[in-house]
């Protein structure tokens, strides 16, 4: 199988970058997107065409959400519930013309060509989605009663691999659906509960200091989730963070009208 791939070269962050035209030849129909990137490095280096596309991956089984790639205009690419990794040339026909770009962000500065500097997703997690309490040892399964749906929809919301394909699907370039993601994972268990008001603030103050975007529920951050995190959990999320603002000592309530008497 033969393609024709338009992809996004860019030098560093300062380069205004471009679309190059590459022509990749011979590619078995089981070869996953990324191995058809090496193969196509590998020709490219072979005929002295310029230095290889520079490209993220690490697991390449759809669990690290490294390989952040926008194909044809899709995060991850046209392939439901599946990671760029996971994406096999057989879901395009002999001959395609393919376009490939990195996540677009402004939060997501671009590293080189399709490489992307997704360190502010990091950054909220450092901010609060931990637990910092001393939990003692694992206690058996039976000791600690968790209502089955409740469980359920944690583990739901624990699949988030942090990919930030919401965030480059969204038209705002918002992170809500991760966040929501991981506070809905610990809000719900029992180990979460004594830093959940302080989670919750901490890391929406931190998402919107790192650059991301508001959510106006377009909704396309679940349609392109690999995981398929429901947009649901943002409303708990906004639910968490009204709760937690009204209750919290660390927001500080604003000072009355002149004459108001509480």
């Amino acid at each position: 199988m033969n393609y024709t791939l338009h992809i996004w070269r860019q030098q560093d962050a300062q380069d205004q970058g471009r679309f190059a035209t590459y022509r990749v030849t011979d590619i078995g129909p089981d070869m996953s997107f990324l191995e058809m990137l090496d193969a196509l490095n590998d020709q490219l280096v072979s005929r002295g065409e310029g230095p290889p596309i520079a490209f993220d991956s690490d697991c390449r089984e759809g669990i690290c959400g490294s390989c952040s790639l926008v194909i044809d205009g899709i995060p991850h690419g046209p392939r439901r519930a599946a990671t760029a990794c996971q994406l096999y040339m057989r879901n395009f026909a002999d001959g395609a013309e393919i376009t490939v770009e990195p996540f677009r962000a402004r939060a997501f500065p671009i590293i080189q060509d399709l490489v992307v500097d997704r360190r502010a997703l990091d950054y909220v997690l450092q901010a609060g989605g931990f637990v910092s309490v001393n939990t003692g040892a694992a206690p058996d399964a039976h000791t600690q009663l968790i209502p089955r749906d409740q469980a359920h929809t944690a583990f739901d919301a624990a699949a988030c691999i942090g990919c930030g394909a919401c965030v480059a699907a969204c038209p705002n370039a918002s992170a809500m659906l991760f966040v929501a993601a991981k506070v809905t994972h610990l809000s719900l268990l029992p180990q979460g509960e004594p830093g959940r008001v302080r989670r919750v603030i901490r890391m929406v103050e931190e998402m919107d200091q790192a650059g991301f975007g508001n959510c106006s529920n377009h909704y396309e951050c679940a349609a392109v989730c690999p995981k398929e995190i429901p947009a649901a959990f943002i409303a708990r999320l906004n639910r968490e963070f009204l709760g937690a603002a009204l209750t919290s000592r660390e927001f500080t309530r604003p000072s009355p009208p002149v004459g108001h008497e509480e």
